[in-house]
């Protein structure tokens, strides 16, 4: 198993390959066009029914296990949260892709403009590589990085008001601080200082996205009940192969939590630390 913070080791191979030759041929036109905002339209929100927006984005391309996790955490969320739900999945993979940051822009603004702000969800989901500045984004020749304050900006941009940000990297608690308040809940796979695992080309899931979606999200009724249950997994299969806990990270979302369906979590409470609320799990 190897660490998500190694993504320095696969930079450089792509680095490599690059200087020796990758004729431009090799990376089909298509595949590296940005989606206009008619291909990531969303529907107008209905009246009387809260509407959950859901996208889910996979950014490094170079390994599937982003393409993987992406697909399928996108649709088991759209099962938990609302079964009609409106679900935008964008990935990269060794060739190219559409998983960049002017697409999750533009993605972002369609689903806000179709939102009604006033009832409506936002739920994003981003997976790949990551270190203390932010996200890395890989699709074929074209090298990104999403910091903390760019996607801040999107989503303020985007208008939408009622936010899930839910986020799987290494080091991706830095996002916390930078997104999180009463009406955005940010949830990571690990502290800003700390490593996340299991990222391998070839897998289904990184270790917090098996633990969160597919076993703790399957069996809970609210996310931050979801949350405790997956850090527990986590820490127990990191511990169990000899690695130093992760350390997944839930803050802010008060407001969020209110909007959604089942009383609250009864093993799941929050200690305040100035404006922003971290779960203490019990």
């Amino acid at each position: 198993m190897r660490i998500c913070s190694l993504r320095s080791f696969t930079t450089a191979l792509i680095t490599l390959f690059l200087t020796v030759g990758l004729a431009p041929s090799a990376v089909p036109q298509a595949r590296m066009a940005e989606p206009s905002a008619a291909e990531l339209a969303f529907a107008r929100s209905r009246e009387g029914i809260r509407e959950f927006y859901i996208i889910s984005f996979g950014l490094f391309g170079p390994e599937s296990v982003f393409a993987s996790e992406a697909t399928k955490a996108g649709e088991i969320l759209r099962g938990r949260l609302q079964a009609d739900a409106q679900l935008l999945v964008r990935f990269n993979d060794k060739r190219g892709g559409s998983a960049t940051l002017p697409s999750l822009a533009t993605a972002l603004r369609s689903a806000g403009q179709a939102m009604d702000p006033n009832k409506d969800i936002l739920a994003v989901f981003l997976t790949s590589h990551g270190g203390p500045e932010g996200l890395d984004v890989v699709a074929g020749r074209r090298r990104e990085t999403l910091s903390p304050r760019s996607l801040r900006a999107m989503l303020n941009a985007s208008g939408a008001r009622y936010r899930v940000i839910i986020i799987s990297a290494c080091y991706s608690g830095v996002f916390a601080r930078a997104l999180a308040d009463r009406r955005t809940l940010v949830i990571t796979a690990a502290a800003p200082d700390r490593p996340s695992f299991g990222c391998e080309d070839g897998a289904t899931w990184t270790f917090f996205g098996d633990a969160f979606f597919n076993q703790a999200l399957r069996r809970s009724r609210r996310l931050d009940d979801a949350f405790c249950r997956a850090r527990e997994i986590v820490t127990k299969r990191e511990r169990k192969q000899g690695f130093k806990p992760s350390r997944p990270q839930m803050a802010g979302g008060s407001e969020v939590l209110a909007l959604l369906v089942g009383p609250p979590a009864r093993k799941a409470h929050c200690a305040a630390r100035s404006k922003l609320s971290f779960a203490r799990c019990s």
